[in-house]
């Protein structure tokens, strides 16, 4: 999403890398099956696109912050992956995946082990279960040690903390209402499901990490509140381009079969915007069979289609977008800060299935 230079990009790879090898080298210490957990947490770690981190280093730099003189700017860009792959780990063990990006996850990982040291079905899950928790655990942990331990000065490291703080409150009460809805007999209102997926996401991706670069780069607190408000735009523009992606997306761009938000009946806001319509009948039945296969999910993006549930959904992304880029124009955000938010709402648009 955000193109760094190659300095600053390898530099975030170094902090991210230095923070697992602690990791692994604290657990190797205790041996055993925490060994194991160390090397797992190190694999969950591994890839992916590190916006996050981008995001903290690009605001550093919208900001007048240079990377020659960049004090703690690394670790906390750091720390805002391994908060993500903390709240990857937790969320794989809320929704019962075993599988990420092909490949076991750390839950699906310590099935095996459980079930090669002899343990039944129930014993290995509740082996996996438990390592996942204890992984994200580990990572919420060195996510803040990180922050905290960062080359700040105190006022910097204070606004950092409570960045962070709230994150990681922010994305639970999130990741819960999400769980509350998918469980109630009822289906919550689109309003609910709007909110739930702002708070899954916005903050922990958007608003915190562009506010922490800011923040270390010294921006007043006026221009950092106006940073703020464009992230929270920007973060919820992402989330439902995100429930466009898991409808509507390729396989490609979903990064699982197309489809699969339909095939697990995910009650996302485009299902809030179907069940208002007057197609709801229709979309029900087609969402109720779309585990059958492609042919019956092909059938659930027709109906979906057709109710002006992903034409609503579009139209408020663009909404979203537009005010990110509306706060932008703040005249507290220096011509930078401006141009990020704006290449930031781009990029999110172009994702839109």
């Amino acid at each position: 999403m955000i193109a760094l230079a190659p300095a600053p990009a390898a530099a975030i790879d170094d902090a991210i890398d230095d923070a697992v090898s602690r990791i692994r080298d604290r657990a190797d210490a205790l041996g055993g099956g925490f060994s194991e957990l160390g090397a797992a947490i190190a694999r969950a770690t591994a890839g992916g696109k590190r916006f996050r981190p981008a995001l903290v280093a690009a605001a550093f730099e919208a900001f007048g912050g240079s990377v020659a003189d960049a004090r703690g700017l690394y670790p906390v860009a750091a720390a805002f992956e391994l908060l993500h792959t903390a709240f990857v780990v937790h969320d794989d063990v809320i929704d019962h995946d075993t599988v990420r990006r092909g490949i076991p996850n750390v839950a699906g990982e310590f099935r095996l082990r459980g079930r090669a040291r002899g343990a039944d079905a129930a014993g290995a899950a509740l082996l996996g279960d438990a390592a996942a928790i204890l992984a994200g655990d580990l990572l919420l942990h060195e996510a803040c040690r990180l922050v905290a331990m960062a080359d700040a000065t105190p006022s910097q490291r204070e606004a950092l903390l409570g960045l962070v703080d709230d994150a990681v409150f922010i994305s639970a009460a999130g990741e819960l209402a999400d769980v509350e809805n998918a469980v109630s007999a009822d289906y919550a209102d689109s309003e609910a499901l709007l909110a739930a997926a702002h708070d899954k996401t916005a903050v922990y991706s958007f608003t915190a990490p562009l506010s922490a670069g800011a923040v270390l780069a010294g921006a007043p607190a006026e221009a950092i509140a106006a940073l703020a408000e464009a992230g929270r735009h920007l973060g919820l523009a992402f989330q439902l381009a995100d429930d466009l992606i898991g409808a509507f997306g390729t396989a490609d761009q979903a990064g699982r079969e197309s489809g699969g938000d339909l095939r697990e009946a995910k009650r996302t806001p485009l299902i809030g915007f179907a069940r208002e319509s007057d197609a709801w009948s229709r979309v029900n039945e087609a969402i109720s069979v779309a585990h059958t296969g492609p042919i019956a999910v092909r059938e659930a993006q027709l109906a979906l289609d057709e109710s002006g549930a992903r034409t609503r959904l579009v139209a408020l992304v663009d909404e979203a977008l537009g005010e990110a880029r509306i706060a932008a124009s703040d005249p507290a955000l220096p011509a930078d800060a401006a141009r990020l938010v704006s290449t930031i709402a781009g990029e999110i648009a172009r994702r839109i299935p």
